[in-house]
């Protein structure tokens, strides 16, 4: 099989970063070009100094086209302007990492129809689609946590917490990001009106069928590098072990989201594209606790998964990837 010719938009920050890691690596794939606008020329290694020894790679300073897909890894608002910009090729998919496309009034810009790319959901649509639209790292885990209620019609009122580590905030310093700051602290921020409530909305009113009962989510900024923990509390009038058949027979066939029958951890998933989900019942409140590295799962390697079921791949093609468990 003639490998995958791909361009990375954005290589220089985290989500650019990981992905270049897993497409190194990856059998299906050739990387012809990582573009940076502000490291064009230099070595890619410079950056991400991990991969030394790894690539010989250097960032471009300009867009190639000549490829068959393209990931954009830029901040929000630079995707959609940069396809404002440029005249692509019709050929050319794209796979974008930001928020631009996410939300169904945003997702057709031009000729261009971006299809939502969370794979437990979507994975259908994903097959035949020329554009995705990647989730975002909080969105993907509250997602995973709902998806099987609301596909039974049953999901009511959901109570979210759930905590980040700096890596989500991306790579531009602010006050929030410093390490005198950050160690030793956690604290909440954009209580109830955070920016992922939009897609998660809309993916469960998908399956619903009609607008869901409220979401409401608290973020935590935490003082570790990487990673996200959630729970999610919600009315389920039924015993665990219902909820338990439930949640294994939607993600039976999904390859990268398990329930666990034991409590889950952060490490466990730390490095990997999976997501690990585990279930509790008190008094009739079921918590869905979820975990997912916030740069694979939640980014990169979701982007990759998604790319793999858009040319054909093997869905797990380059993403068996090992937990950084100690």
């Amino acid at each position: 099989m003639t490998n995958i010719r791909i361009g990375i938009i954005g290589g220089a920050g985290y989500t650019g970063g990981e992905l270049l890691r897993i497409v190194l690596q990856h059998p299906g794939i050739e990387t012809v070009f990582v573009h940076s606008k502000s490291n064009g020329g230099q070595p890619v290694a410079s950056v991400h100094r991990d991969l030394s020894g790894g690539t010989d790679l250097r960032f471009s300073a300009d867009y190639q086209t000549d490829v068959d897909v393209w990931f954009l890894c830029v901040g929000h608002g630079e995707a959609q302007q940069l396809l404002k910009s440029i005249e692509l090729p019709a050929a050319l998919r794209i796979i974008d990492l930001s928020q631009d496309f996410r939300l169904a009034a945003q997702a057709q810009p031009g000729d261009r129809q971006f299809v939502y790319g969370l794979p437990e959901l979507n994975r259908t649509a994903i097959q035949s689609a020329r554009n995705i639209a990647n989730p975002g790292c909080f969105a993907t885990a509250i997602q995973l946590s709902l998806l099987p209620l609301a596909a039974a019609g049953i999901l009511q009122t959901v109570h979210v917490t759930g905590i980040t580590g700096a890596t989500g905030a991306g790579q531009s310093l602010q006050a929030s990001q410093h390490f005198a700051w950050r160690a030793n602290n956690i604290s909440a921020y954009k209580t109830l009106c955070h920016q992922h409530l939009g897609e998660i909305n809309q993916s469960l009113g998908q399956l619903l069928g009609q607008q869901p009962a409220p979401v409401h989510f608290i973020p935590w900024r935490g003082d570790f590098t990487r990673g996200i923990f959630s729970s999610a509390c919600t009315f389920f009038e039924g015993s665990l072990e219902e909820a338990q058949h439930l949640f294994e027979d939607f993600y039976r066939d999904h390859p990268f989201t398990h329930l666990s029958r034991e409590p889950i951890d952060l490490k466990q998933v730390v490095n990997t594209n999976k997501c690990l989900l585990f279930l509790e019942i008190q008094d009739n409140q079921l918590v869905i606790h979820a975990a997912i590295d916030n740069l694979l799962k939640g980014a990169s390697g979701q982007a990759v998964q998604n790319m793999n079921l858009m040319f054909g791949l093997e869905e797990t093609s380059g993403l068996r990837l090992k937990a950084t468990y100690f």
